[in-house]
């Protein structure tokens, strides 16, 4: 008889509510802020994060889940009679987090020769609730009574479709993550600019500059507009943010160009938000497949 789990890291910033209504396991995160340690999920909720972000004298850093914390996942769900794993991660080319759970694997086998446990490891290729969402959907699925290779297949196809478009208003986390560079995070808080940054299978592009916050929505539409890809018509979208006002008025005109409003409203939790800055917004939408 088959047992499945669900894994997935803290960046996937699922609602805790969620996470315990689908029996999802969610290893967190260590944010590093000022000098103290952090565990994500644990030691903070979103608001709270955003005001240490606005408040601390540096930018944070964060520690990826070890390989060996997935090995010692792996062998619980060993000990306890699993038969398969779903085990999606945040992007792997930005961050090692990924690259942990393979090494996990192989010192699986090390710790428990004789297992039996498939790992369905899934790299998302983005970032917070972009795979977030769909690992939730995962586990409704796989609850009621779907193949893993079904609903693997489908995780794959929606991580080969995702696409993002945001903004951050403060800039010195996006220069200190390289989602842009210093000369650019500097001309843009001394004149204002504020980037539209695209995000599509992990990697970031500054596709646009405005000037001033007032002009970030309407040019954040016209990005996403321009790659969506709905053949049947049918727009389903996400915005993502932290807890700026500016999101009203990107909601407002989402829901006027595209007919409805957002699927989800989701806050962006600390491993992204120790990137983005404090001050983030993004639209999540369906682009053309890319695999």
């Amino acid at each position: 008889m088959r047992k499945i789990a669900v894994l997935t890291d803290s960046a996937c910033d699922i609602p805790p509510e969620l996470e315990k209504q689908y029996g999802i396991d969610i290893l967190p995160f260590v944010i590093t802020l000022d000098g103290v340690s952090y565990v994500e999920r644990r030691d903070f909720g979103f608001d709270e994060f955003y005001q240490m972000l606005r408040s601390a004298q540096g930018v944070p850093s964060t520690a990826q889940v070890t390989a060996i914390q997935f090995c010692e996942q792996y062998c619980k769900y060993v000990d306890e009679g699993y038969t398969d794993v779903v085990h999606v991660t945040i992007n792997s080319t930005g961050s090692g987090t990924h690259d942990a759970a393979i090494l996990a694997q192989n010192m699986l086998r090390e710790e428990r020769p004789d297992h039996k446990l498939n790992i369905h490891l899934i790299d998302s290729h983005t970032y917070s609730y972009v795979y977030g969402a769909p690992v939730v959907q995962a586990a409704s699925r796989l609850r009621n009574g779907a193949e893993v290779g079904y609903v693997c297949a489908e995780l794959e196809a929606a991580f080969a479709r995702q696409e993002i478009v945001l903004s951050a208003f403060s800039l010195k986390q996006m220069k200190k993550s390289g989602r842009i560079s210093a000369a650019a995070a500097f001309a843009g808080e001394l004149l204002g600019l504020r980037p539209i940054i695209s995000l599509i299978d992990g990697v970031t592009k500054v596709e646009d500059k405005v000037r001033g916050d007032a002009a970030v929505p309407a040019a954040m539409v016209k990005q996403v507009r321009k790659r969506m890809d709905y053949p049947d018509g049918d727009v389903h979208y996400m915005l993502g943010c932290t807890d700026i006002p500016n999101v009203k008025e990107l909601e407002k005109l989402c829901r006027k160009e595209f007919g409805r409003g957002p699927d989800a409203v989701f806050k962006l939790g600390a491993a992204v938000a120790s990137n983005t800055g404090p001050d983030a917004m993004a639209i999540v939408y369906q682009g053309a497949p890319r695999r």
